[in-house]
């Protein structure tokens, strides 16, 4: 596999959609006590990366009821108002608002993340592989359930700190106009 080239002149613009049949976007979150780190996943997801006349791009739609993390009862409760608040906001949403290509591979991103109403600017780093017409990007991070004004959980049982994995699988989906 060869590493993806995204700022270079030659690239010409394209798009890549999210193959969720092999992708995943997953969670872990340490209970207060540190005994336990509940896993969990979303099972619903769409996304894309772009390259255009003005740099790279990501977007990432999770849909948020679709939160799995094996216990019946415990994802009604992280559905509800306590934490993702489902029935009114629907979706887990992340746009890129600058992606810089840092070499070999490595991409550092900048953007937002929309959840439960509240959007929250961050930046993380990702890896971008190119083979063919297939395109791999995978990024992790550590978000803060706090700052999307979610609860800590019965007892506050929960610890601020998220591990947020995405690993993501991409087809070429066409070429994109170049403005003239």
């Amino acid at each position: 596999m060869s590493t993806m080239e995204t700022t270079s002149p030659a690239v010409s613009p394209t798009e890549w959609t999210v193959d969720p049949a092999h992708s995943t976007v997953e969670f872990a979150v340490k209970t207060f006590w540190g005994a336990m780190t509940v896993h969990g996943r979303f099972e619903r997801f769409e996304g894309s990366y772009r390259i255009g006349p003005d740099g790279p791009s990501i977007e990432l739609d999770i849909d948020a009821g679709s939160l799995d993390t094996g216990h019946p009862k415990r994802d009604a409760h992280l559905r509800s108002s306590d934490f993702f608040t489902v029935e009114q906001h629907p979706h887990v949403r992340f746009r890129s608002t600058r992606v810089d290509d840092v070499g070999e591979g490595r991409l550092h991103v900048q953007g937002t993340l929309e959840a439960a109403g509240t959007v929250v600017p961050m930046e993380f780093d990702a890896t971008a592989v190119q083979a063919g017409d297939r395109l791999q990007v995978e990024a992790a991070t550590v978000i803060d359930p706090r700052n999307f004004n979610m609860s800590r959980g019965m007892l506050n049982m929960i610890r601020p700190a998220a591990r947020v994995h995405v690993k993501a699988h991409l087809s070429e989906r066409q070429s994109l106009q170049t403005a003239a």
